[in-house]
């Protein structure tokens, strides 16, 4: 890996590069190790790769064998179906634009926080039983509210690639995550006191005031 110094050709991000080649961050990394792909190091110490570099690998790659994509939505309550649909036929045209075969379409409506969805579930068994490629999400939070690394290692582990539209779910998603911020203090507060205790009573609704305060104050 050589360092960089006035590159003459636009120099992308491993993320980049891995989208346009359609390859995990870890398959990069082995290929940087092995002087399959050039990469250059920045002042900062982070790796970027030539374009060109890119367009080469590209341009080697054997034709490709049918994509088999699993749409996976998700929202938190039934009165967001409409949202729930459009995401559906987003990532439905979204998956015919790049070529991809949909398997199946998954949804859940149910909190991210929740681990049982029925949706969710049926999907694991898709990749453990490698019957699936990419997984398609519009953000990662309609995947998991947390943990969505741990949930992408894992998918890596059975060769099948998430593929998230739009990244970070938009900061306008308030109510939402307002939502699942409750289900977690109550949840703690549960543990702790019991879940029909006084005490447990008065913390979730002292943090449902404070919500409320920090909300008006805005």
């Amino acid at each position: 890996m050589s360092a960089v110094s006035e590159p003459s050709e636009r120099l992308l991000r491993p993320k980049e590069v891995c989208r346009r080649l359609g390859i995990s961050y870890s398959t990069l990394s082995r290929w940087v190790r092995e002087g399959r792909i050039r990469a250059v190091k920045t002042a900062g110490g982070k790796y970027r790769v030539p374009e060109s570099e890119v367009r080469r690998i590209a341009e080697g790659l054997p034709i490709s064998r049918e994509v088999r994509a699993v749409i996976y939505a998700r929202v938190s309550s039934s009165d967001q179906r409409s949202d729930l649909e459009r995401q559906v036929q987003y990532l439905t045209q979204y998956c015919s634009s790049k070529g991809y075969r949909v398997v199946d379409v998954l949804s859940d409506v149910a909190s991210g926080l929740k681990t049982d969805r029925k949706g969710l579930l049926k999907l694991f068994n898709y990749v453990v039983n490698r019957q699936v490629d990419i997984v398609v999400i519009t953000y990662r939070d309609r995947l998991t509210r947390f943990g969505f690394e741990y949930l992408e290692h894992f998918f890596n582990q059975h060769g099948v690639k998430i593929e998230v539209v739009f990244g970070e779910e938009p900061k306008d998603a308030y109510q939402e995550l307002v939502e699942d911020l409750i289900e977690i203090i109550t949840s703690f507060a549960g543990k702790l006191y019991g879940m029909r205790s006084h005490k447990k009573k008065r913390l979730v609704e002292g943090f449902k005031r404070l919500l409320e305060e920090v909300e008006k104050s805005e």
